[in-house]
């Protein structure tokens, strides 16, 4: 261990110790669907079933518990859009400590709501969450309150570390741990943690192709950059000073996911497991996908690291989903308008295994013959073979027929 490091492996047994009665001991379950899908053998760490759904509460806690007591009676802030500040409102409220939280203006309601429902004042300044954090240490010099960064800061790094010692300490001949990265605080102290027990553990950083500040960071190109990712609990636009060290030191790689992975992670997580994962909390899962090669015959630990997805994300996932695998496919196809033209297209669907989900029967379209008609349909399938044995029995009745997108995805 390089004695140079800002924190060190005994930070993280300390933290461990502390917070051990505020937290849950999440579990670290083997996956053998999800290790069948990967080829590798996958054990999953749901850091989703803490009680605010997010391994954040590791670093919050672990920082408010060393306030001292003029600090606390001061009250602490904290800028975040969602998972960092739901964690401070949390344990400082249990703890008797006031909080107060500053989100961008543009945070999700249900995240405003949810926080002040914690125990937090909640400010909305600023476009995004740098213009937030900004104000939040305005606010602090202001009235004398203790900021708590989300990552660039000790205590919460050696918190966040603790998810590693529970890994190890049920599965210790795992080969690799995945870990998100979006300030790298999670992955520094696993990082921490996992060369002081296990050296050999090869530990990989998962970013969003479309945010990658570590990535960046660790190149030496770290300018802060205002980013978009359905992975928004790791959308940072500059790595924290504190963890690019660390990182850069311990860790073996950070890499970089698609977004189309990142939301079939999501869908996997739904449909296998049964438990909603985050953007940022799927993202381990999508290097598996994405990055194959590199997981395949390992024992590999995944942090799924939060399951705060807003609903309306979750249902649009879904979707785009069905639509990439063909299970779900919109097609629009000219026919005659002629009696029994419409009956004869369902029979034909339905002959060949599919169900319609939708119909829409148009006859108002400039494009089309005032004796043709155009039916747009949506069909649940079984995959994209199917779909292709469906259009290939519609074109055989001399009908045009046009696959199109759902919900932004082509089919």
């Amino acid at each position: 261990m390089k004695a140079e490091l800002p924190v060190t492996a005994a930070d993280v047994h300390d933290a461990a110790a502390r917070i051990a009665d505020g937290i849950v001991r999440t579990p670290c379950s083997e996956s053998r669907t999800l290790s069948a899908i990967t080829g590798a053998q996958v054990f999953v760490k749901f850091e989703n079933v803490q009680f605010t759904a997010s391994y954040k509460e590791r670093g919050a806690l672990n920082r408010v518990l060393q306030l001292t007591d003029d600090e606390r009676g001061r009250g602490v802030i904290a800028s975040s859009a969602g998972n960092h500040g739901q964690a401070i409102a949390y344990h400082a409220s249990r703890l008797g400590i006031p909080a107060t939280v500053v989100m961008p203006e543009t945070t999700a309601f249900v995240k405003v709501e949810r926080t002040e429902t914690l125990g937090a004042t909640v400010v909305q300044h600023g476009a995004n969450v740098l213009e937030a954090a900004t104000h939040a240490r305005e606010l602090a010099a202001r009235d004398g309150l203790v900021f708590v960064h989300p990552f660039d800061e000790p205590m919460v790094i050696a918190g966040q570390g603790t998810i590693a010692l529970e890994m190890l300490a049920d599965h210790p001949d795992l080969e690799v741990i995945v870990a998100p990265v979006g300030g790298g605080g999670m992955l520094s102290g696993i990082s921490l943690a996992t060369r002081e027990l296990a050296p050999d553990v090869e530990l990989i950083g998962v970013q969003a192709t479309t945010c990658p500040s570590m990535v960046a960071a660790l190149a030496g190109e770290s300018k802060p950059a205002i980013c978009e990712t359905v992975a928004d609990g790791i959308q940072v636009g500059e790595a924290g000073k504190l963890t690019r060290e660390i990182v850069g030191a311990l860790a073996d790689d950070v890499i970089t996911v698609s977004e189309a992975h990142i939301e079939e992670a999501i869908s996997l997580y739904l449909e296998i497991e049964k438990t909603v994962a985050e953007g940022a909390g799927a993202v381990t899962l999508a290097a598996l996908l994405e990055h194959g090669d590199r997981f395949r015959g390992r024992r590999v630990g995944i942090v799924l690291s939060g399951g705060n997805l807003d609903p309306r994300v979750l249902a649009t996932v879904i979707t785009r989903s069905l639509a990439r695998t063909g299970r779900l496919t919109h097609l629009s196809v000219d026919l005659s308008d002629t009696p029994g033209a419409l009956a004869r297209l369902a029979t034909v669907i339905g002959d060949h295994g599919a169900n319609i989900v939708e119909i829409e029967h148009r006859r108002d379209l400039p494009s089309l013959h005032l004796r043709r008609a155009r039916l747009e349909v949506t069909i649940e399938t079984r995959d994209q073979e199917h779909v292709d044995e469906v259009v290939a029995a519609i074109e055989a009745e001399e009908w045009p027929v046009q696959r199109e997108s759902i919900a932004g995805v082509q089919t």
